[in-house]
């Protein structure tokens, strides 16, 4: 029986340990929360934190295992890479990996291979932006190099907010390094693109619209995915040429990564990031409309098992996912949904706040959502709409106290 060691075990990660072990494999997890749920899932657990290389690369020897994958998550990108190409197991190249996990690397690849991409620049400290600032058209980005899900990402169009966005970006970076770049003004949808090569060659890229709310405290974390896009399919095959032309750059063999895509006024594609994994929502999305189990081939891909059997096929319905995040502090009380909206459309309501009656801050994730629906306009209506749909039950004035941090 092969061994598969996979790092985490978060709730975002069970469904791929479970389908780890539902195909066979002796399924390993490790991190350094014990508790996590995805643990009682797997043959065994170590606690070894995902983000130390040399620990883990250790604890995978000892096993002799046959693959590693973090699903679903950037923090074990470079662990996974950095094993495998120690053990000769199958993965993207260390080098690669450590292109598309660092922005200001990313940032510099794109511009040295001829890539769409805004003027950007890395720093260490607020003095150094500073005396850059004028030379960036406003308005500006301020990030992170090296954090995902859009945390301490700012937009600002005055020098006076620079350091406090500054501050923001590197309280959530590990390397204590930011860039500023110049804000994309997009047309459209942003989009995200689930995608899946063989041999270095893209054979499935499912690609969705982004939806964000601007009221909550990260305006530029999305929180809802629509699948199928809507957007023009020579716009679409522009978003796939580019992709494969990372592919082939960066030496991507076999595996999934998870794509962002702008596109602007003049049709001129930006990719903004890539995680070198399953998007999570969207792969059980596209599961759920195209009946294609991206976790399945990810698992595959990993210990080297055949792959070629995945191919594109055009998408048999509507769907999107929706995380339900409250906008302010307080004591939870439940969740109500417009009653056709909960018998029509929602699949699958996984709840993150186990009780009622639970003291809750602001931006706190609530529930994730599946969602299906009968026609693309629909689809496109009720997800720019949601928040009609959706009442979160909050006692305010119990909480008004309750720290944001």
């Amino acid at each position: 029986m092969k061994k598969l060691l996979m790092l985490g075990g978060s709730p975002s990660q069970v469904v791929a340990i479970k389908k780890a072990k539902e195909m066979g494999y002796y399924v390993i997890t490790c991190d350094y929360l014990e508790n996590n749920p995805g643990h009682q899932f797997s043959d065994e657990y170590h606690n070894v934190s995902t983000v130390d290389k040399e620990a883990v690369l250790a604890l995978a020897k000892s096993l002799q295992i046959d693959g590693i994958i973090c699903y679903a998550a950037d923090s074990g990108a470079l662990t996974v890479a950095y094993v495998a190409e120690n053990l000769g197991l199958p993965a993207f190249p260390y080098k690669s990996v450590e292109i598309l996990s660092n922005k200001e690397l990313f940032r510099s690849f794109l511009k040295g291979n001829n890539f769409h991409v805004p003027r950007a620049k890395g720093y260490s400290t607020l003095e150094e932006a500073t005396s850059d600032f004028y030379n960036f058209k406003l308005p500006v980005m301020i990030k992170p190099i090296d954090a995902s899900g859009s945390k301490g990402v700012s937009k600002i169009d005055s020098i006076e907010l620079l350091q406090e966005k500054v501050n923001e970006a590197l309280r959530f970076s590990r390397a204590k390094r930011f860039i500023v770049e110049e804000f994309i003004e997009k047309s459209g949808f942003q989009v995200g693109v689930d995608c899946f090569s063989i041999n270095g060659c893209l054979v499935f890229s499912g690609i969705a619209n982004h939806h964000f709310e601007t009221k909550l405290l990260n305006p530029f974390l999305p929180i809802g995915k629509s699948f199928p896009t809507n957007m023009a399919m020579h716009l679409q095959e522009k978003v796939r040429n580019e992709i494969q032309r990372l592919i082939d750059l960066l030496h991507l063999k076999t595996g999934n990564c998870n794509v962002e895509v702008q596109i602007d006024c003049e049709d001129n594609v930006y990719i903004l990031d890539i995680g070198v994994r399953n998007s999570a929502d969207l792969t059980e999305v596209i599961n759920h409309v195209q009946k294609m189990d991206l976790i399945e081939y990810t698992i595959k891909a990993a210990l080297g098992e055949d792959c070629s059997d995945l191919m594109m096929d055009e998408p048999k319905g509507f769907g999107s996912s929706y995380v339900v995040i409250n906008e302010k502090s307080g004591l939870f009380k439940g969740i109500e949904f417009e009653s056709e909206f909960q018998t029509n459309n929602i699949v699958k309501c996984e709840m993150f706040v186990k009780s009622d009656d639970q003291l809750i801050k602001s931006d706190e994730k609530l529930a994730r959502l599946i969602l299906e629906f009968p026609s693309h306009i629909e689809m496109l209506d009720k997800m720019e709409n949601i928040s009609n749909l959706i009442n979160i039950k909050i006692e305010e004035s119990i909480l008004e106290n309750i720290p944001t941090t």
